[in-house]
C-alpha cells in the first residue's frame, strides 16, 4: 500500500485554506491614527458607504446620519473619498464639506462656514473653515445642521 495517499488529509487541508480566504476577504478595515479608517480614494457613493462601514463604535452610526441628512438636503450631492475623509460636493461647484474621524469625536467641515448662519461653533487656522466636532452620547440638532449643509451647498465649494 505504498504509495497510497488518502484524501482525508486533503480534502481537510482544503477546508482550511477556505476558512483563511473567508477570514481575508471580511478583514477588519485599517484603522489610523485616532480610529480614522483608511479607505482607497474614489468618486461617487461606494467609497464614502465603505469609509462609513468602517468607522469605529458609535461614530459609524453618526457617520449613518450624516450621510443620510446630507443626501435629503441636498439632492444629487456629489461624493468622494480623498485623503481618508468622505468629502460632499455639487457637480462644478467644489466641495462644501468633509467628515473626518477622531478619537474622541467625529469633526464636520463646512469649507465656507465662515460664510453660514449662525456660524459652526469650532474655530480653524483657515478663515473661511469652521468645525462640528460631534462626540459620543451628543444630540445632534438636525434642523441646525441641515440648515448649514443647504446653505453651505449653495456657496462656491473648495478645489480639491
Amino acid at each position: 500500500m505504498a504509495g497510497k495517499r488518502s484524501k482525508k488529509p486533503v480534502k481537510v487541508a482544503k477546508k482550511k485554506v477556505a476558512k483563511k480566504m473567508a477570514k481575508r476577504v471580511v478583514a477588519k478595515p485599517v484603522l489610523l491614527a485616532g480610529g480614522n479608517p483608511q479607505i482607497a480614494k474614489g468618486d461617487g457613493d461606494a467609497p464614502v458607504q465603505a469609509y462609513i462601514a468602517a468607522m469605529p463604535g458609535w461614530k459609524r452610526d453618526v457617520g449613518r446620519r450624516l450621510d443620510a441628512l446630507i443626501v435629503r438636503t441636498v439632492p444629487g450631492v456629489r461624493k468622494a473619498v480623498k485623503w481618508n475623509s468622505p468629502l460632499y460636493g455639487v457637480e462644478d461647484q467644489g466641495w462644501f464639506l468633509g467628515i473626518h474621524v477622531f478619537t474622541k469625536y467625529v469633526k464636520v467641515a463646512f469649507f465656507r462656514g465662515a460664510a453660514l448662519r449662525p456660524v459652526p461653533p469650532g474655530s480653524s487656522k483657515s478663515k473661511d473653515t469652521r468645525y462640528l466636532d460631534i462626540h459620543e452620547g451628543d444630540q445632534l440638532n438636525e434642523a441646525q445642521l441641515a440648515g448649514w449643509v443647504k446653505q453651505a451647498s449653495l456657496l462656491p465649494g473648495q478645489r480639491m
